[in-house]
This record gives structure tokens, C-alpha cells and sequence, in this order.
């Protein structure tokens, strides 16, 4: 119980990374192009998805919400941090820091079912190609994105509520470049381990279900991919496969380890690491793993600006 005379912080100081002066201007203009280009990369694939008809197909259905859902995240903490990388004050009032770190777990749990999703969409269209289009209605597809928005809303939900029940009076530093509630959590001045046992919890819920589904449905794809005796269709299949593999090795393993382990054997540095790998450099990776060897969208996005011919 706290004492009546006991004092609560108003805001938090978020560290950001441990920097000299001489390295501090380097690291802003990294981070403002990665960010623009993240903006750039992300905003065209969606762009392009919602305009050209060619596109307008399951699979680029779900990449056109993944790239939203990267430009949501990153645009809720990058900006943040550019701005405290510019300036000496490097202040979050208490209910912005609660605010960000809701939006960013909605978005990231969110992010997290739709790559689940998505492996489904990859099995109907590899395993049911002749049903592809009858099993994955456009009907069927909001549904599945939907479901991703739920469970998001309310894993963060749960997250927050059991992250800021806790007492917060002092120290209101925190070791990290934004409100992430495993940093946050260091500061409570209360037990943490029940919030540790919510988080193994719900990280099992939202990071390792959505991996074993995953896991599963790719290992029926990739019996199915040996079936077929044609090597050019079955290297078609894997490269079709590959891309989004990987998306989900980038995001969902460095989720997984900064969730899941108790918050006593978390470290500051290597934490950061971690949320900058799925926080920003998966988001600005998409786009390019997506669309670099993509004819589709080469297609649609000469026909969009009329630069030339289309890829044959």
C-alpha cells in the first residue's frame, strides 16, 4: 500500500541511446531518411494496391494492410525520438507515454495475426489453387483483418491496463527511445512478477500461437510444393513463399525474446536493439522484400506513372 504523503510522476525522460555529441547528428539524419524511406516504401505499396485492379487480389489485400500497420508503429515512436535526438528535452507526459505504448502493442499484435493470416492465404493458394479465389472471398478476407484489429485491441488492452495499475513514483527515467512497457515496468515502484507471468501469457497468445500456425501450415505447403514435378513450379511456389518467411523471421523472433523473458534478466541495450530490429528495420525492409522482385507491383506501378512498358 502507498503512504499518503507518496508522490507519483506526472512524465517520464526516455534515454534514448547512449551517444556522444559528435554521433548524435550521424544517427538523426540515419534515422530521418530510414523514416522517410519507410514513409516512401510503404506508402506506394498501398498507394498502388488501392489503384491499380490487377492488385486487387487476397494476398495484395493483406500486404496492403501490413503496410499501413508499418506506417502506424513507426510513425508512432520515430518521430519521438527524432525529435528528442534535436532537442535536450527528451520528456513524455504520463498519459502520452500510456497512449504510445497502447497504439504501438494494438498495431504490433495486430501485425502479428496478420502474418498468421497471411500463411493461410499462401496455403489456399499454393495447396487450393483451383478454389483460391471462391475460399479467400473478399468477404472472408475483411474478416480475417478484422479479427487481427480485435485481438490487437485487446491484448494491448490487457497489456497497458496491467502495466500502468502499477505505482510509479520515482525514478522517471526510462532506459529506452520509447514507452515500451518492459522498460516501463523497471520503474514501478511495486512487485512485477505477476506482470510477468501476464506477459508470458499473452506474448505465448500473440506471438508464439500465431508462429506455430505458421509453422504448421508450411509445413503442409512445403509437402505439397515436393509434389509437384515441374522444378520451375516448384521454385515459383518457394520464392512465393520466401518473402513472407522472412518478413515474419524479422518482426516476430525479436517480439518474441524482448516479451517473453522476465523483466529481471532484460537488458537496457540489448532491449533497444531488439525493439529498433522490429520496430523499424522490419518496417523499412517490407517494402523492398515485397516488391524488389515483384512483377506485379513493377507492373502496376509503371502503369500508375506512366514511366514505360510493363515488366513482361
Amino acid at each position: 500500500m502507498q503512504g499518503p504523503n507518496q508522490t507519483f510522476v506526472t512524465e517520464f525522460i526516455l534515454l534514448g541511446f547512449s551517444l556522444s555529441p559528435r554521433t548524435t547528428p550521424l544517427l538523426f539524419s540515419a534515422f530521418l531518411i530510414i523514416y522517410l524511406l519507410i514513409i516512401l516504401g510503404n506508402g506506394l505499396i498501398f498507394i498502388l494496391i488501392c489503384l491499380d485492379s490487377h492488385l486487387h487480389t487476397p494476398m495484395y489485400f493483406f500486404i496492403g494492410v501490413l503496410s499501413m500497420l508499418d506506417l502506424g508503429y513507426t510513425t508512432t515512436t520515430v518521430p519521438q525520438m527524432l525529435a528528442h535526438l534535436a532537442s535536450q528535452k527528451k520528456t513524455i507526459s504520463y498519459s502520452n507515454c500510456v497512449a504510445q505504448m497502447y497504439i504501438f502493442l494494438v498495431l504490433g499484435v495486430t501485425e502479428s495475426w496478420l502474418f498468421a493470416i497471411m500463411s493461410i492465404d499462401r496455403y489456399v493458394a499454393i495447396c487450393h489453387p483451383l478454389r483460391y479465389k471462391v475460399i479467400m472471398s473478399p468477404c472472408l478476407c475483411g474478416v480475417m483483418a478484422i479479427f487481427c484489429g480485435l485481438c490487437g485491441v485487446t491484448a494491448a488492452l490487457v497489456y497497458t491496463i496491467f502495466a500502468m495499475r502499477l505505482p510509479y513514483c520515482g525514478p522517471n527515467k526510462i532506459n529506452h527511445f520509447f514507452c515500451e512497457v518492459p522498460a516501463v515496468l523497471k520503474l514501478a515502484c511495486a512487485d512485477t512478477s505477476v506482470n510477468d507471468h501476464v506477459d508470458f501469457i499473452l506474448g505465448f497468445s500473440v506471438i508464439l500461437i500465431p508462429l506455430s500456425l505458421i509453422l504448421v501450415i508450411y509445413i503442409n505447403i512445403f509437402t505439397s510444393i515436393l509434389k509437384i514435378r515441374s522444378a520451375q513450379g516448384r521454385l515459383k511456389a518457394f520464392s512465393t513463399c520466401a518473402s513472407h518467411i522472412t518478413v515474419v523471421t524479422m518482426f516476430c523472433v525479436p517480439a518474441m525474446v524482448m516479451y517473453m523473458k522476465p523483466g529481471s534478466k532484460a537488458s537496457p541495450e540489448e532491449d533497444k536493439k531488439l525493439a529498433l530490429f522490429y520496430n523499424v528495420i522490419s518496417a523499412f525492409l517490407n517494402p523492398v522484400i515485397y516488391s524488389l522482385r515483384n512483377k506485379d507491383v513493377k507492373r502496376a506501378f509503371l502503369k500508375v506513372t506512366g514511366c514505360g512498358r510493363p515488366p513482361e
